[in-house]
């Protein structure tokens, strides 16, 4: 008799993308244990930065390895592990604030088209579907397309993303919640700093960011 599961389950199979294992999932079982590793439990002021940040885990090894997978090796699905991490980690420390909505960091609607998807969006919409906030998805724009930023130094990095976002359709009138950022690396915090004086120049209240992954150590 065909167990028709079992044939099922071999169809859906595809290889993890970080250790090539065949697995049913958007990662192996294997490297879901080392990325949980990376998690971090206790992290606050980073980089001394006058709002809230929340980091579910540093910047590194295997959670690096999943990130430039991600981005630039045409794996989108991981971007739902990490959201789906990132809203249960922040489900654990705070209060589900109703008028609170999410802004993910926007692309260049060049590095869009190139890319094919936005990371930060697709990290949003699952961070969003674990937590129950709202996703402006479109709440900034790039209007400004800039140098990548891994090649310049911190003054470089500020320089290259003045005035590099604008406001985007979801908010064309001013919301009554605050926001919270959401993206998938804090380095600088360059790239932060120009998105919330874009929100803030609006009179549209930023209460901090969420973020995968930092560079940064705590204070």
């Amino acid at each position: 008799m065909i167990n028709w599961k079992n044939l099922l389950n071999l169809f859906l199979q595809s290889n993890c993308p970080l250790c090539q294992r065949s697995t049913s999932q958007e990662l192996c079982p294997n490297c879901v244990r080392q990325l949980q590793k990376c998690h971090i439990y206790d992290i606050s002021n980073i980089g001394q930065n006058p709002l809230p940040i929340f980091a579910w885990g540093v910047y590194g090894g295997i959670l690096k390895r999943a990130i430039a997978a991600m981005k630039y090796e045409n794996q989108p699905q991981i971007a739902r592990c990490l959201g789906q991490w990132l809203g249960e980690a922040w489900l654990l420390h705070y209060e589900c604030d109703r008028q609170l909505v999410v802004v993910p960091i926007p692309l260049h609607a060049s590095k869009l088209k190139q890319r094919g998807y936005n990371q930060a969006a697709l990290i949003a919409e699952s961070f969003c579907a674990t937590t129950g906030l709202q996703l402006k998805q479109n709440g900034l724009k790039r209007i400004k397309e800039t140098e990548a930023q891994f090649s310049l130094s911190a003054s470089e990095r500020e320089k290259n993303l003045t005035a590099a976002f604008g406001l985007g359709k979801d908010f064309d009138h001013r919301p009554n919640a605050s926001v919270l950022i959401v993206d998938d690396i804090y380095t600088t915090g360059a790239t932060v700093k120009s998105a919330i004086q874009t929100l803030c120049n609006s009179g549209i209240a930023v209460s901090g960011l969420a973020v995968v992954a930092t560079a940064v150590k705590d204070n």
